[in-house]
């Protein structure tokens, strides 16, 4: 098969092999001078490595293959056996070696992606954030509550406690509460059984299902629809749930980490959120500070997303200037980290040098340029001679509808508020142009 093989008489000869090497594939004989196979096998699931194992025999019992199974072996051969059965089990077992070996490396991808390093701030209210995060990823507590303005990191800081946590091996899923109607919010995060209603073909598994061993991320909560958290309020409570249609309990374990730019207070006045599931979200609550009050921390950031950007979009080192930095440091920031890293992606894109200047820099609405289209004088734009081709209205159009759904991340709501269309006349724009 073209295979490199390396052979060991003993368990000590093969330890000995194995403290050198990582083999894509082992063979284990169940009768071994030193040791039985199912005490390798045990050993072998300490050392937490991802090499597939096919144990091998010529006494082979239904009781040592079902227990070599538990121990994680990936087949049981019994002695003797047909090789080309043999050398078939060979390509699939070392397809589930290459494959064990990209999901590890993934996660360690994550881990280090969001990693505690990629909290960016040295102002005193960022220390306290970094200390809370890292207590609570170690600790076992499994609601947590992000309060904060749009883009000052929620997603970020979710990442981070999942990802620093137990819990990292396991799934992190992300819903934003506003995407979803309530019926199929219902169903992403619960599941349901086949027939529940009209399109349930088949039975499917909700978000908490599948990340059972993990963390869920519900953003945006503040906006969830009132009868669905009550539902909330009852699987956080009990830990478990029924799929929608169905009647059986589902015990799960996940993390719940929720989010939101809400005055819940304000909510729950008001009649739109419910304040006992305010309160059992509110177990560890973790505030994070707008951009305009972390001084320093602007400066600071700015030059991560010029270095960031510089590497992405393949440019020599790129620096800011003073003046540049004193520009980024007098303005509010509305939209927080998110506006500043968009703003930083532009300057390192366009700026003509190796030194972003405040030409360089579009922070707020430009007093040289109209506000929004909206205050463009139509009547004053005149047909080019030439004439113009009316379909680049369509592409005008949906640039505007990406922008505005990126902008309040795809809440349809909100979009349809910043375009000045009904919900209904936006979910038509959506649907023509494919983002739906």
């Amino acid at each position: 098969m073209g295979l490199e093989a390396v052979g060991a008489g003993n368990w000590a000869e093969a330890s000995r092999i194995l403290a050198e090497r990582e083999p894509d594939l082992i063979f284990l004989d169940f009768k071994l001078p030193d040791r039985t196979g199912l005490d390798v096998l045990r050993e072998l699931r300490q050392r937490d490595s991802d090499t597939v194992v096919i144990l091998m025999t010529a006494y082979s019992t239904i009781e040592s293959a079902v227990e070599a199974i538990k121990l994680g072996a990936y087949d049981y051969v019994s002695k003797p056996f047909q090789m080309e059965e043999l050398m078939l089990t060979v390509d699939k077992a070392l397809e589930t070696t290459r494959l064990r070996r990209e999901v590890r490396e993934m996660r360690q991808q994550m881990r280090d992606q969001f990693g505690m390093d990629s909290i960016i701030g040295r102002h005193p209210s960022m220390q306290r954030l970094f200390e809370m995060v890292a207590q609570v990823a170690k600790s076992s507590a499994t609601t947590v509550f992000l309060r904060g303005e749009t883009g000052t990191g929620k997603d970020l800081i979710a990442r981070v406690v999942h990802y620093n946590s137990d819990r990292a091996a396991k799934p992190f899923v992300n819903i934003t509460c506003t995407a979803l109607s309530e019926t199929l919010l219902e169903s992403e995060l619960f599941g349901h059984e086949r027939g529940a209603f009209t399109d349930a073909k088949t039975q499917k598994k909700g978000l908490f299902e599948l990340a059972d061993g993990g963390t869920v991320f519900l953003d945006e909560i503040g906006d969830m629809p009132p009868a669905l958290q009550a539902k909330l309020l009852r699987f956080l409570e009990e830990r478990r749930f029924r799929r929608v249609g169905g009647v059986r309990e589902i015990n799960v374990d996940v993390r719940v980490i929720s989010a939101t730019n809400r005055d819940i207070e304000k909510a729950i006045q008001g009649g739109k959120f419910r304040e006992d599931l305010f309160y059992r979200l509110n177990v560890v609550t973790i505030e994070l500070p707008p951009l305009r009050a972390r001084g320093e921390d602007i400066r600071l950031l700015a030059q991560h997303f010029v270095n960031l950007y510089a590497r992405e979009f393949k440019r020599p080192a790129v620096r800011i200037d003073e003046a540049a930095l004193r520009k980024l440091s007098e303005y509010s920031w509305p939209g927080n980290v998110r506006e500043l890293r968009n703003v930083m992606e532009r300057a390192v894109l366009l700026c003509r040098n190796e030194c972003i200047t405040p030409e360089d820099l579009v922070v707020g609405r430009s007093l040289s340029q109209p506000t929004s289209l909206s205050a463009i004088d139509f009547g004053s734009i005149d047909l080019p001679p030439e004439g113009f081709d009316v379909e680049k209205l369509q592409d005008l159009e949906l640039h505007l509808l990406k922008q505005a759904m990126d902008r309040v991340k795809n809440n349809q709501t909100q979009a349809a508020k910043l375009l000045n269309l009904s919900r209904d006349r936006l979910r038509y724009r959506l649907q023509k142009h494919g983002m739906l």
